[in-house]
């Protein structure tokens, strides 16, 4: 019994048996489920921020770099991915965050106006390279130390951001519910990756460390950020009703 990748045959036998599944039996058929409803859950991850965006028609507190980044960081992940040929449960996420990622920076741009000449430049350099890297047409050496850099790349997509926030003691229009189901699909992805093994490259081992740590990383930053938002955002609160 098989079902978009899904091997229920041990579970339901174990069932139908009236015992409890084994371990060995469940926690991959819980990695696959939570995979999916990763990839369910990706289709509104960034909606609340572009939606606060748009509300308030202001990007006051954003780090403009912090999200470039980002979809510099998505792109490079699900080119990979979709080259490797890894299963869709294990980045179908990438796809939806990348077209998300996408709308959200045209829409700090649209806010910010006027735009450097210099964030043009590079929004038309990244539109004439993304295509090749998306299409897996570089060398495989080089679309490798792409995919080791990428978490590298979401490292420092958090870090400006982390330390405007700090800076400003403000996290101005970040949405709490976008980071919250950043730093909860980070944890899951973190289970996943364990539970999965995917053969990310031949140094099967380095890689799969770098993949683990990327989204370790990502749980630290994400929780970061998270927590500067419930910090800074209480204070604000409390401030102005002591003002009132």
């Amino acid at each position: 019994m098989e079902y978009l990748g899904i091997d229920l045959s041990c579970a339901m036998g174990s069932l139908r048996n009236g015992e409890f599944p084994e371990k060995d039996c469940l926690l991959p058929l819980i990695s696959k489920l939570l995979g999916y409803i990763l990839v369910a859950a990706s289709i509104t991850v960034k909606l609340p921020q572009i939606m606060k965006i748009v509300h308030h028609k202001s990007v006051r507190g954003l780090s403009v770099v912090a999200f470039e980044l980002e979809v510099v960081g998505y792109t490079i992940s699900l080119a990979y991915c979709l080259h490797k040929g890894l299963p869709f449960s294990a980045f179908g996420e990438m796809a939806f965050l990348l077209i998300q990622a996408l709308i959200l920076v045209a829409c700090i741009y649209y806010y910010s106006q006027p735009v450097p000449m210099t964030t043009w430049f590079g929004a038309l350099l990244y539109c004439a390279v993304a295509p090749t890297v998306l299409a897996g047409q570089i060398n495989p050496t080089l679309f490798d130390a792409l995919y080791a850099s990428q978490h590298a790349i979401f490292l420092f997509a958090r870090l400006p951001q982390i330390w405007k926030n700090f800076k400003n003691k403000s996290t101005g229009e970040l949405s709490f519910l976008t980071f919250f189901m950043n730093f909860a699909g980070s944890i899951v992805r973190v289970f996943t990756s364990i539970q999965e093994n995917a053969p990310v490259s031949k140094i099967f081992f380095l890689n799969f460390f770098i993949v683990l740590t990327g989204f370790a990383l990502g749980v630290f930053t994400n929780g970061t950020i998270l927590s500067q938002i419930l910090v800074y955002q209480k204070a604000a609160a409390a401030k102005e009703k002591k003002a009132n």
